[in-house]
């Protein structure tokens, strides 16, 4: 069986899980912890940098930070992981779910501001396939309205945006805020873990009183105040050291982990491109504004029937190719909660999408073969 997704070991991650034991230190915010603030900070330009236990822990705290009210209303799109929302609707916030683009599963940008109003507190793009959003246009949307700005990024590590300015910008550097994931699916893994980043200097220092379980705990350990003490509202979120020793030696491969994942997303593409067009199957597009970093690979089916055959193929021939996200606004708990506007493209890419697998030591000419 060739399985969709196989975690990576780097090679020296059960090497700095000991070292961490033996350091007497493994609650969290030790060595390891901070040698992954500093990279994320130093290569992806994040004022500050957080890890957390997971990407929705990420977002809750951001939820947290922009104090996220009942009532206050959200911005984000239907096609999306659950934990893009659970977050704000744990503060009581309204969901308000936008469409797909056509050429691509990620929101559609100029559907956005029409559906502001006076209640509204934060645009939360997803950056799907770790494909960036037209920041610019989001940005200025919410400058425009005095919004805030998450981004999702839970599958956008070492992904970039290329603005109008003719800059190239990290995802995730880009909004006041933005969330990562490690888990094993991801690129970069540590089984769990995520990451908070924080680009507004205003969120910085109560976003780290929030990550203490809402005490002054880190200013304390750097002297900054005599003794500390519960200050504000905050939980667990920061993970092991054990988890970020595991993260580190990620770290330290991620240039020869993406190369080998490019090199897989490149050979789906061009070895599958043909036989796409002759059996009108679409294949992942690239904005003009974006890189790739190679987290998915997915097929757009015309028909839900010719992806349900085609699923079915494979795992007949061992190989497990997935569908992805059920819409958000069709879901069992949100259904009635939604505002009634039809989400077309969403449910399209519901209906017809589905992911080849995807990780670091897989033969993907054995899946292309099967495919065609």
């Amino acid at each position: 069986m060739i399985p969709f997704n196989k975690p990576y070991l780097a090679g020296k991650e059960i090497l700095y899980i000991e070292d961490a034991v033996a350091t007497g230190k493994i609650s969290g915010n030790g060595k390891y912890t901070k040698l992954c603030h500093h990279f994320f900070e130093n290569n992806y330009g994040f004022k500050k940098a957080l890890l957390t236990t997971s990407c929705t822990d990420a977002l809750e705290m951001a939820a947290l930070l922009i104090n996220v009210q009942p009532g206050d209303e959200i911005i984000m799109p239907s096609y999306t992981f659950v934990s893009t929302a659970n977050a704000f609707v744990l503060r009581g916030a309204k969901l308000v779910f936008v469409d797909s683009r056509k050429d691509y599963p990620g929101i559609d940008e100029t559907a956005i501001e029409e559906l502001i109003t006076s209640k509204t507190k934060a645009i939360v793009p997803v950056h799907y396939a770790g494909i960036a959003c037209d920041m610019d246009k989001i940005m200025e949307i919410a400058y425009k309205h005095n919004l805030y700005v998450i981004e999702d990024a839970a599958q956008a590590i070492d992904s970039y945006y290329k603005g109008i300015d003719g800059k190239k910008r990290a995802l995730g550097s880009i909004g006041h805020m933005s969330a990562f994931s490690f888990h094993e699916t991801k690129n970069i893994i540590s089984g769990e873990g995520g990451l908070l980043a924080i680009n507004d200097d205003r969120f910085i220092e109560r976003a780290e009183i929030i990550w203490e379980k809402g005490t002054n705990r880190s200013a304390f350990f750097r002297g900054e105040v005599n003794k500390y003490g519960w200050v504000d509202v905050g939980s667990s979120f920061l993970p092991s050291e054990i988890i970020a020793a595991f993260l580190w030696a990620q770290l330290e491969n991620l240039k020869n982990i993406q190369s080998r994942r490019k090199q897989i997303w490149n050979e789906y593409y061009e070895k599958l491109k043909d036989w796409g067009l002759s059996n009108q199957v679409g294949l992942p597009q690239i904005p003009d504004f974006a890189t790739n970093n190679a987290h998915i690979f997915y097929l757009v089916f015309k028909e839900p029937e010719q992806r349900n055959e085609f699923i079915k193929k494979m795992k007949d021939h061992h190989i497990l190719c997935v569908f992805h996200y059920l819409s958000l606004h069709q879901s069992e708990f949100y259904k009635d909660k939604h505002d009634g506007r039809l989400l077309r493209q969403s449910d399209f890419y519901s209906d017809h999408l589905v992911r080849l697998p995807m990780f670091y030591e897989l033969n993907s000419q054995l899946v292309i073969n099967k495919i065609k």
